[in-house]
């Protein structure tokens, strides 16, 4: 029997990613449906199975000979090469290029089956058409057929619903249905609960690369993953932003152009020992950061001066939005521009604190609440607190929530203002799956309004959200660390 077996298995995605899959038995005859939000792998997991992503770890056994994939990867891989091949602009007539039935059959299937295949999906009239003038949901249809006229022993569908009419996902609903009921083995690819089909056996759930439950529909669709990400999806799905900023805010401009950190050999020693020793690094506008290192390299004392709260900040040439430490500012004009959240601050969060203050306190840049917040700053505090759902849990001590609940309540506080430098120091430490994407979804939202630059400071490289341009690395180099700036290809 022809099967996929897949144990405890890291595949590459990219220089940054994986995909991860701790488990998946996949046999002849099945049917699976993999769901997940957007940026989940489910597209990496189809690459997998087909074989078309490199393994890095684990074991991978496939006994499927014939696999057909069908993605939109692979119509834009076919949709670039019509326009490359396009010699409309030398000749004297425009250039068709591929008719849908040169594309269909240049798969290899046989050619006696292509005209029942293509009036099911009612394209039979749209064979000799160039395929380059088809509309997406037609280009679609014409995949499908490409790989269904091959007969396969596995068929991956990467969405395959998207695009299609009613009436066309009608008929393909119909048609996988008796495929399956033939014995074809099925892998559908899907972003919507709703599309899961009736006679789909087996299910698996992606966030953040990682395959987090994968067996028989019953036992998955009782699981509290599935529960989770369904939350998860109605939530993207209902935020398109963050809660806005503090209207009554009055807060320092800064100079457009002027570098927002400048540090210039940078020496940091506690009883002799060197914690930071000859760092060079500048932050100019529009740039976000990863800082890695392992631990004890000096990432979060670098934090700290950044911050302001660091007393060698006063000995060392370090500029903060545009004014050198120790020219006369007060800590307050620093923090005035920072949001930051860290491993060190949940746990030195002794304060007597409800949800509540802590969101509060972070128009502040305090630790609790020692003045009276306004209208707009308490009206704000409970669209956080909405949006994180904890309004239930709003006058709770901030002690009786769960580590990740302060964890996510202290990433909330850093972004509640807005700030032009949001500092993220392992924010991503002690959060499940579906947080960590829901963080990172935060980031990305707060990033597109263009006033936010980003530090992020993290052990492993692949959280890093997607806004990421340069990276600070610390590098052992004897008994120190050397420091290495890179601007990051592609960003």
């Amino acid at each position: 029997m022809s099967a996929i077996s897949i144990r405890d298995a890291q595949f590459s995605i990219s220089e940054r990613h994986r995909l991860s899959i701790k488990g998946l038995e996949l046999e002849e005859g099945q049917c699976w449906s993999f769901v997940g939000a957007n940026g989940s792998g489910k597209t990496a997991l189809a690459r997998a199975l087909a074989g078309e992503l490199p393994r890095l770890a684990g074991q991978f056994s496939n006994g499927f000979r014939r696999i057909e994939w069908v993605s939109f990867e692979q119509l834009q891989r076919l949709a670039d090469r019509e326009r490359e091949e396009d010699e409309s602009d030398l000749l004297d007539y425009e250039d068709q290029g591929h008719s849908a039935r040169q594309i269909i059959l240049e798969g290899g299937g046989e050619a006696a089956g292509l005209d029942e295949l293509a009036g099911r999906f009612g394209i039979a009239e749209l064979l000799d058409r160039g395929f380059k003038y088809l509309s997406t949901g037609e280009t679609r249809k014409v995949l499908l057929c490409r790989a269904l006229l091959q007969a396969p022993e596995l068929l991956i569908l990467d969405e395959p619903f998207d695009g299609l009419d009613v009436h066309a996902h009608a008929g393909l609903m119909l048609l996988l249905q008796e495929l399956a009921a033939a014995g074809q083995t099925l892998v559908l690819i899907l972003n919507r609960f709703e599309e899961i089909p009736d006679f789909t056996d087996r299910l698996g759930i992606l966030a953040e690369c990682e395959l987090t439950t994968a067996g028989p529909r019953a036992e998955v669709a009782a699981s509290a993953e599935l529960m989770q990400l369904t939350h998860l999806a109605a939530m993207e799905q209902a935020t398109r932003a963050l809660p806005p900023a503090d209207p009554d805010a009055v807060r320092r401009a800064l100079d457009p152009d002027a570098p927002r950190i400048v540090m210039r050999d940078i020496r940091v020693s506690y009883g002799g020992h060197h914690i930071l020793d000859g760092l060079n690094w500048q932050v100019d506008p529009g740039e976000h950061w990863q800082i890695v290192g392992p631990n004890g390299a000096g990432k979060s004392t670098l934090l700290s001066l950044v911050t302001g709260d660091h007393p060698q900040g006063y000995s060392n040439d370090l500029t903060l939005f545009g004014r050198r430490r120790g020219s006369g500012e007060s800590i307050w004009d620093i923090k005035q521009h920072i949001g930051y959240v860290s491993t060190t601050m949940q746990q030195d969060y002794r304060v007597t604190a409800t949800p509540r203050s802590v969101i509060l306190s972070g128009f502040f840049d305090s630790v609790g609440v020692y003045q009276q917040p306004g209208a707009s700053q308490l009206a704000l505090a409970e669209q956080w607190l909405t949006l994180l759902g904890l309004q239930g849990q709003a006058n709770a001590p901030f002690r009786s929530l769960s580590y990740g609940q302060q964890r996510l309540l202290l990433i909330a506080r850093a972004m509640v203002k807005h700030p032009p430098i949001l500092i993220l120091d392992e924010p991503l430490q002690g959060l499940d799956t579906f947080n960590r994407h829901w963080v990172k979804r935060w980031i990305d939202l707060l990033v597109a309004e263009g006033g936010t630059q980003l530090l992020f400071v993290s052990h492993h490289q692949e959280d890093a959200p997607a806004c990421i341009s340069h990276r600070l690395s610390f590098v052992s180099a004897g008994t120190g660390y050397i420091y290495r700036s890179e601007a990051l290809k592609g960003a």
